[in-house]
């Protein structure tokens, strides 16, 4: 796949602080790239590098072909730039704020006045089109701010911080809408020191700390070297210990732990009055199951995981529960970085 962002050896130095160190990333046509890091750790750095609005010290960084520091109005017009302090005017009403920026970016105005409505569409903010910004709720202004940096049409948005300050549902609004771009076609580089923010749309990433890009990739590929075994999960009603034997004859299977037993209880059962307290009715149900978790390391592909089920299951262990656990972006983070601050 081809790259539409690519840096070599990218520094950037205040005095005695290295805000950049040697940067080399790619950011692949199509991708939502999250850009990780603690505060301090260069992200906004790069960014306004990117966006031909910081020069670095050393290095160079190309975007859709064109050198950044050699070519800035090509950049400019290829990235939709957000930064983590957005700014608005509240005096202009949200199509004047929209009509501003595109006229800035000399698009016709013809050709404008189709593409407000298209974008305050896109940002659902259609039937706040005659609003003053200063009446829009945070959520709203971080909304018509995104639909601004899409106002000349540009390849890649680059947006800094953009759920900083939201409440949940905007949050869940604004992932829905990048996921919406990256289906038009646009490539996305998002940053943020919240990762649960990223971990349900981003398809590759990059770890920065401390001025240093410490890991980039795809998430899967990021996820499969760094954890070399994955962990299934495997509950029982009953022969424990000879499920246990039989996992362990499983080609790829590292190491089989019991854990603790799990008290498995029926939604209804009728045997049990309205009144009778949670500790006791354990004590009162004749038909209360009694699950067994067993962990297992597993090394193997998805041909043996599926001979491990298979296994239990003509063996007739009632199996309750199977399933890998899925590591996430906070695994990664906390494997690659070592909380280091500049």
């Amino acid at each position: 796949m081809a790259s539409i962002v690519e840096t070599r050896e990218l520094t950037k130095r205040y005095s005695s602080v290295t805000a950049l160190d040697h940067l080399n990333l790619a950011i692949p046509e199509g991708a939502i790239y999250g850009f990780i890091g603690p505060n301090g750790a260069g992200k906004t750095t790069t960014m306004r590098i990117l966006t031909a609005l910081l020069k670095p010290t050393y290095g160079e960084a190309w975007i859709a072909g064109h050198e950044v520091t050699r070519d800035p109005k090509a950049i400019r017009k290829l990235v939709g730039w957000m930064p983590d302090n957005f700014g608005v005017y509240d005096n202009m009403k949200a199509w004047e704020y929209l009509d501003f920026f595109a006229a800035s970016y000399g698009v016709p105005e013809a050709r404008r006045k189709q593409q407000l409505d298209e974008l305050l569409a896109l940002v659902d903010l259609a039937n706040k089109r005659d609003e003053y910004v200063m009446g829009l709720s945070r959520g709203m202004k971080q909304r018509l701010s995104l639909a601004r940096t899409m106002a000349h049409d540009p390849q890649l948005l680059i947006l800094d911080e953009p759920a900083s300050g939201l409440d949940p549902r905007a949050r869940i609004e604004l992932r829905e809408l990048l996921k919406e771009l990256r289906a038009l076609g646009k490539t996305i580089m998002i940053s943020s020191h919240i990762l649960t923010e990223l971990a349900e749309m981003c398809t590759h990433i990059g770890i920065i700390e401390a001025g240093r890009l410490l890991v980039t990739g795809e998430v899967s590929q990021i996820l499969a070297s760094l954890q070399p075994h994955r962990t299934i999960e495997v509950q029982v009603l009953a022969d424990a210990e000879r499920a246990v034997e039989l996992l362990r004859a499983v080609p790829g299977v590292r190491d089989v732990r019991l854990q603790d037993a799990l008290q498995a209880l029926p939604q209804e059962n009728p045997l049990v009055a309205e009144d009778v307290d949670s500790t006791s009715r354990l004590s009162v149900l004749p038909n209360v199951l009694e699950r067994v978790a067993i962990s297992v390391d597993f090394v193997g592909d998805d041909r043996d995981l599926s001979a491990m089920l298979q296994q239990l299951t003509a063996a007739g262990v009632p199996v309750v529960h199977f399933a890998g656990q899925v590591s996430d972006l906070e695994d990664i983070f906390m494997q690659v970085t070592r909380g280091v601050t500049q």
